[in-house]
């Protein structure tokens, strides 16, 4: 199976990739600002999970046939941009819901947690720079003499999905807790809420614009 130096070479790849902030760590950041701590360790759980299906798919060849193909790529990364765009239009749309009225018990809920983990898994399958690293850099770690291809994949990519789940958490948390100021003021709140959706819309413009055009 993998071999110790192989595992230990992957885990400081990964945590060099991870180290540099990219869609993932913006998105929850965003969601942190825009509906607090619930919604941004929601966004984390979800962002893993459809991480870790691009893992699975990578293990299955699929993976290597998006990286491959110039449109198969492309339309995932469109796809992707657009849809963290649209989160983010949503979110400043939504910007006073959050804010405490008053005579309110208690803050009001704005997201129902399955479905912020399902934006969360759409986000972190369409993620380009997790599809690119997974698809072009996980497979030169398998030992292929070994045999169980797929397997070693799966267990390799556990590596980045357990290291992104503690940082973004912590990013997540972060970003939330700055929010908890914010939530002293219903004016400051939503301008914080419609901060975190402009983040988003930035975002995903920039998803769309950078990347491979080849």
């Amino acid at each position: 199976m993998v071999s110790t130096d192989r595992l230990l070479a992957f885990t400081a790849m990964s945590l060099l990739m991870i180290v540099i902030p990219g869609p993932s760590v913006l998105f929850v950041i965003g969601r942190a600002l825009a509906h607090g701590r619930r919604s941004a360790v929601a966004t984390v759980l979800g962002n893993v999970i459809g991480t870790y299906a691009l893992v699975v798919a990578v293990s299955l060849g699929i993976g290597a046939l998006v990286e491959r193909s110039a449109t198969v790529f492309l339309t995932v990364k469109l796809a992707g941009a657009a849809y963290l765009i649209h989160l983010g239009v949503q979110a400043f749309r939504h910007r006073k819901a959050g804010a405490p009225q008053p005579g309110d018990p208690q803050p009001v809920a704005t997201r129902g947690t399955p479905r912020t983990i399902g934006e969360g898994v759409v986000v972190g399958v369409t993620n380009p720079k997790s599809l690119v690293f997974f698809a072009a850099v996980l497979p030169q770690f398998v030992n292929h003499s070994a045999g169980q291809v797929p397997t070693q994949m799966l267990l390799l990519g556990l590596v980045p999905v357990g290291i992104s789940l503690i940082t973004d958490t912590l990013w997540g948390l972060g970003a939330a807790a700055a929010r908890g100021w914010f939530a002293r003021s219903p004016r400051r709140l939503s301008l914080m809420g419609g901060a975190g959706g402009f983040a988003m819309i930035g975002l995903g413009l920039t998803v769309a614009a950078t990347g491979r055009t080849d």
